[in-house]
């Protein structure tokens, strides 16, 4: 079924979310580009994406990381699982953090607008100050605290 119209029906379906840190621990975020359909315009986390039709969420998440950003990641860690609900769009999603990243990220026109990193500190006034340019993914993994789990 096309992603519109499950979307549209609200069925429950899989999504992935990817996070790119750079060696000072900043995160790389993404501007999605203006035709997306949901969120257009707002940073995003690093790459996203839906999962196919016979795809591993694995899969998915390499795969979102080539096509948005151009890069490849030799690992990537399970950050959190989220069950699919009305936040999530009725996504069942799953967060990885990438690590061994080649390339910096080179962001595909065609999925994404413009891409920077982010500190802690940038990160947390970008959700406190502009919270209504984020998509809800990047603020709930803020708040849920998954972004930079090992605080301590």
């Amino acid at each position: 079924m096309p992603l519109d119209e499950a979307h549209r029906q609200a069925l429950p379906h899989r999504s992935v979310l990817v996070i790119i840190y750079d060696k000072d621990e900043r995160i790389y975020v993404q501007r999605r580009c203006r035709s997306k359909a949901i969120y257009p315009g707002r940073w995003d986390l690093s790459a996203t994406g839906h999962v196919k039709a016979g795809e591993s969420r694995l899969g998915a998440a390499l795969r979102e990381l080539e096509e948005e950003l151009r890069v490849r990641a030799s690992n990537l860690t399970l950050l959190a699982e989220v069950a699919a609900c009305p936040e999530t769009n009725w996504e069942f999603v799953t967060l990885y953090a990438a690590s061994g990243v080649v390339g910096a990220p080179s962001p595909n026109p065609d999925e994404v607008m413009d891409g920077m990193y982010l500190d802690r500190d940038e990160l947390e006034a970008m959700v406190e100050n502009f919270r209504e340019m984020l998509t809800p993914a990047l603020v709930a993994a803020w708040e849920g605290g998954y972004i930079y789990p090992l605080e301590g």
